[in-house]
């Protein structure tokens, strides 16, 4: 099968102009279909606060009101996706963007009420990758931002990194998926202090055993969780990196 890869970007690399540049131009040059899914949550938490619209995040995750939900909408489908389109159309590749609701690519329900409430947040129910198969096949660079829809014309705000495994995990199915999670870190550290102390490979038992451990935590844990259920699925290789590693192999390699 051919190979695809698949790059999730977010973080201070998608705010800011040069780091973004440096990080699509290195995309661009990846050999072969490819697909991007970015976030853009410090943007939106800007655009929240210009518009006096408080901003409520627990344990890292934000909490989407109508207001909020109204924000992330602009900033990710618009501002940030179409920032992103067109610096890869004057890098000579041939971008779309998209939520999951177009096409009807991802639909999500309403993540119910438990100890709390995160309002119109999604948990993906259904993946339909056959309609972005045909455009990657027709060399067409597919460019996902972080919502999703519930069927009933509701979008949802859901997080990027599980929409980048399951769109790995579905078009694993006609495609050899290398997925590749990059952020401002060179992988996972064993040291957060120390740039340096990159955790080469880390297998599924390692995983818990530095969970146990306090070395792996907070938001590395469910990124990580994303990575060991792709590769179950499927996925031949995911990669967690820095943005402008993603042609050199180094950073941490889930296996």
């Amino acid at each position: 099968m051919e190979q695809l890869t698949i790059v999730k970007v977010g973080g201070r690399i998608v705010e800011e102009h040069d780091s973004l540049q440096r990080l699509l131009a290195d995309f661009s040059k990846i050999d072969g279909p490819k697909l991007l899914v970015h976030g853009g949550g410090r943007s939106a938490t800007q655009l929240a606060e210009k518009l006096q619209i408080q901003s409520r995040i627990i344990d890292g995750r934000r909490i989407t009101d109508s207001e909020t939900l109204k924000v992330v909408t602009m900033v990710y489908a618009g501002l940030v996706n179409k920032t992103i389109v067109a610096q890869l159309q004057a890098l000579h590749l041939n971008a779309l963007g998209l939520t999951g609701a177009d096409m009807n690519i991802i639909l999500s329900e309403k993540r119910p009420v438990a100890t709390i409430d995160y309002g119109f947040v999604g948990d993906i129910k259904r993946i339909d990758v056959s309609l972005l198969s045909d455009l990657i096949r027709r060399q067409i660079v597919p460019v996902l931002a972080p919502l999703t829809h519930d069927g009933k014309g509701m979008l949802l705000n859901t997080n990027a990194d599980t929409i980048a495994g399951e769109i790995a995990k579905s078009l694993a199915r006609s495609f050899d998926v290398r997925l590749i999670f990059c952020f401002e870190k060179k992988g996972v550290l064993r040291n957060e202090s120390d740039d340096e102390s990159v955790i080469a490979e880390i297998t599924r038992s390692s995983f818990e055993t530095f969970v146990s451990q306090g070395i792996i935590r907070g938001g590395m844990i469910p990124k990580l969780e994303n990575a060991f259920d792709a590769i179950r699925s499927g996925v031949k290789e995911v990669v967690i990196t820095q943005a402008s590693e993603i042609h050199s192999g180094k950073g941490t390699r889930i296996i």
